[in-house]
């Protein structure tokens, strides 16, 4: 076994079941670029990944983000989304920087 794998069992072993879970969870995201709640479909916002059953874009709320709105903020203002959605998205933008800094440029020159 490497070095690495030795490592992450020992860690393993010393967490809670609660974030043991949480791990698991972004190791399935990032094994299968699963990101629940996020959607790209042809035909909704130029295909741009969205939360899902919306079309409120990823790159708007990262925008937003960057302007310094909180999260309490673009709950209040974006009603039909919960923070488990922007959980989903800022995951989203951790994978994608690059798309979506694109994407937020692309839309500031339009």
């Amino acid at each position: 076994m490497s070095t690495a794998l030795q490592e992450a069992t020992e860690l393993i072993a010393r967490m809670t079941p609660a974030e043991k879970a949480q791990l698991l969870q972004w190791v399935v995201r990032d094994l299968g670029d699963a990101f629940p709640g996020i959607e790209s479909r042809p035909g909704i916002c130029g295909g741009e990944p969205c939360i899902i059953r919306t079309r409120i874009p990823v790159w708007i709320l990262e925008q937003a983000r960057r302007q310094g709105v909180g999260e309490s903020d673009l709950l209040r203002s974006y009603p039909s989304i919960t923070a488990g959605d922007l959980a989903n998205a800022w995951a989203f933008v951790r994978r994608y920087s690059a798309e979506i800094d694109l994407q937020i440029r692309e839309n500031e020159e339009a």
